[in-house]
């Protein structure tokens, strides 16, 4: 079933450090008209091109999701890809003056309250939607990473995310599950934070990266298991996060998705290959529709 495609009533506007790279930045959120879908621009670079959000602009990096055109990328991009589907806001033009949008606090809730506070409002064009009609699994060999997508029960979009990194890990096992509905997504998974082990972080600093986030900023794991300087929202908070990520990753297919997801240990660049699979499953069915019959 067709919903109504989505955008914000007035802009909205978010500001802060980048994680990665370090810098000031403001992300601008503006309405768009139905079928533009949600696309980033880099006003510090002026001439830069608009960004769909599409997998087919995704580029490979790790510990996080980048797009690039012409040359030109955004990185970090999937908790603002998750805030904005976890609403269902199709249409936005998101504008960036750095690299990167900022961290804020490691998750996507204080983008959802500047999206919520600026409206939303239907608008007169259907939302496309993309159905799983079979089992699709990808997995990774060098960690034991799985995902399978599954056919919908019903018309509905569900995932699962299991989270476990062994015995030897200073990360909890944790599971959680949830149908992915704007209230769902607001009000149980869009607080969950990113979380790091303390080792990982003296390793990006001395890479240049994180220089200005601190252990109050996101979830950083010491080796014992115990937390640096903050402590869990939820005691399965980074299940949730996994699972938030899965959702802003998922947003590049550019349309709805319906169906039953079961996520193990997956992260973004698992993520994006069942987002390819489907794609390209997907532009495989149309090119044949279209096919002339002989």
């Amino acid at each position: 079933m067709h919903r109504p495609q989505r955008t914000i009533r007035r802009d909205a506007l978010c500001a802060g450090i980048g994680f990665f790279n370090n810098r000031d930045v403001t992300v601008r959120f503006h309405p768009a008209p139905a079928d533009h879908g949600v696309v980033f621009l880099r006003t510090d670079l002026p001439g830069a091109a608009p960004i769909p959000a599409h997998i087919e602009y995704a580029v490979e990096r790790h510990r996080r999701t980048a797009l690039e055109r012409d040359g030109v990328a955004v990185e970090m991009v999937e908790h603002v890809l998750a805030a904005l589907a976890g609403l269902r806001i199709d249409n936005c033009l998101v504008e960036l003056d750095a690299i990167e949008p900022p961290g804020l606090d490691g998750s996507a809730m204080p983008y959802v309250a500047a999206l919520l506070d600026a409206g939303i409002v239907a608008q007169d064009r259907p939302r496309a939607a993309l159905v799983i009609d079979k089992p699709l699994e990808v997995d990774s060999a060098c960690d034991g990473g799985r995902i399978l997508a599954e056919p919908p029960a019903e018309d509905e979009f569900i995932i699962e995310y299991s989270l476990d990194y062994g015995p030897g890990s200073p990360v909890p096992a944790s599971r959680y599950e949830s149908e992915i509905t704007p209230d769902t997504f607001a009000a149980e998974i869009a607080s969950a934070r990113t979380f790091i082990l303390e080792a990982e972080v003296a390793a990006l600093r001395a890479a240049g990266y994180g220089a200005r986030t601190t252990a109050r900023d996101l979830l950083v794991f010491s080796p014992d298991g115990t937390l640096v300087d903050n402590e869990l929202r939820m005691p399965d908070e980074c299940a949730r996060h996994k699972l938030l990520d899965c959702i802003g990753d998922f947003a590049l297919l550019g349309c709805d998705l319906r169906g039953r997801i079961r996520a193990e240990r997956s992260g973004h660049r698992l993520n994006r290959e069942l987002v390819r699979r489907l794609w390209d499953r997907t532009s495989a069915a149309e090119a044949m529709a279209s096919r002339p019959a002989a």
